[in-house]
């Protein structure tokens, strides 16, 4: 069982990644989580990944794919994984599916969150709020919701031409998302 969630940033990706993933007994992998522990930590990758995001910029996909592809050769990914944050762009796209060929399977399903802009700006400034999030003003939000309009919202147009692509109303409470969630997926995954 291998899915990936995608979706504006503030749409609850993580949220419903966390627990879709429980749900179907797969790790749950959020690039963003791992990057902000290696910023955190003051690794070198987080040093290069944090003046990305400092910027609301995506952090490049030489470093995201070999991170990415390090955590998916892990032994708990074997029976499968929901991805939260990649692919994020049509090369991180090849790069998933070379990787996926290579292990002899393919995705089950892509799972779009679907938020207004303005609903997932007030999301992100809330969580900034809770959270102490340090790339979540407003301005980097904006810039972060252009970056995903032009560089990974294209990619719902490949999914959806492969059949895989289920598109979900992210608005509400986040158990209602969640049970909008399994009943698109439904016979998608084997559960």
């Amino acid at each position: 069982m291998r899915m990936l969630v995608i979706g504006p940033p503030g749409a609850g990706k993580g949220t419903q990644a966390e627990r879709i993933a429980g749900r179907y007994g797969i790790p749950a992998i959020s690039t963003g989580d791992i990057f902000r522990a290696n910023v955190s930590q003051g690794t070198p990758l987080g040093r290069q990944a944090k003046d990305f995001m400092d910027r609301g910029a995506y952090v490049p996909d030489e470093l995201t794919n070999a991170l990415v592809l390090d955590r998916l050769a892990q032994d708990d990914t074997a029976s499968g994984f929901l991805l939260d944050g990649f692919p994020r762009t049509l090369p991180q796209v090849s790069t998933l599916d070379d990787c996926l060929a290579e292990q002899g399977g393919a995705l089950d399903a892509v799972v779009q969150l679907v938020a207004e802009s303005d609903e997932v700006v007030t999301r992100l400034l809330k969580r900034a709020e809770l959270q102490g999030r340090s790339d979540d003003t407003e301005d980097v939000i904006r810039t972060r919701l252009e970056v995903y309009r032009e560089q990974t919202h294209p990619l719902v147009a490949v999914y959806a031409d492969r059949g895989l692509l289920v598109s979900v109303d992210a608005v509400g409470d986040p158990d209602e998302v969640t049970e909008r969630i399994l009943t698109a997926i439904g016979g998608r995954v084997i559960g």
